[in-house]
């Protein structure tokens, strides 16, 4: 049976978190929706680029990404602050509304470790199929971002580093062996 919020030519991939996501009291999120490069458990991989045009088309039109529950679209339960491309993936950030009880609900289960999940809504604009039947989506109208139960794509997670968080962090590690280092040598 198919409900009446069902939209047939949205496609849907999810994503698991590694480990359980920490939700502060403002009840911000962020991660990643989807990796590049990383096949999915469909077989489907995700260019580099695929979301810019859909991204510029959205941003120029004053319009958003929804934050939505289960992919259903008649539950949104927050807002995507900040939905970009970056050298891994489509990274997000937003809020989940507790002023809404879903929202609430889905805060609950995120910080009980019972929701596990992102997954992303789109329609395929071009891809490309090899010869094993797998998928190269290069360009996808993105649609929404749901916080979900069962993932597709096991990289993709809330609370993962951006680029530049990991090499801010690589940078300080260094600088802390380097300034080790130098102590050693005076003694």
């Amino acid at each position: 049976m198919i409900s009446d919020t069902y939209i047939p030519e949205l496609e849907r991939k999810f994503c698991r978190f590694e480990t359980v996501p920490e939700v502060g009291e403002d009840a911000v999120i962020a991660g990643y929706a989807s990796v590049f490069g990383t096949p999915d458990q469909g077989g489907d991989t995700v260019a580099r680029g695929a979301y810019a045009r859909s991204l510029e088309a959205l941003a120029g039109s004053g319009r958003r990404v929804k934050m939505l529950w289960q992919h259903d679209p008649a539950q949104p339960i927050g807002v995507w602050d900040e939905v970009r491309e970056d050298a891994r993936g489509l990274y997000v950030r937003g809020r989940i509304l507790d002023a809404i009880a879903r929202g609430r609900e889905a805060l609950a289960l995120i910080r009980a470790g019972a929701i596990d999940g992102l997954s992303i809504g789109y329609r395929t604009v071009k891809a490309e199929r090899d010869g094993k039947g797998r998928r190269l989506l290069a360009d996808l109208d993105l649609w929404e971002v749901s916080l979900v139960t069962f993932p597709m794509l096991p990289e993709a997670r809330i609370g993962a580093k951006t680029v530049a968080e990991e090499e801010a962090l690589a940078r300080a590690v260094a600088e802390t062996f380097a300034e080790a280092g130098r102590l050693i040598a005076r003694d």
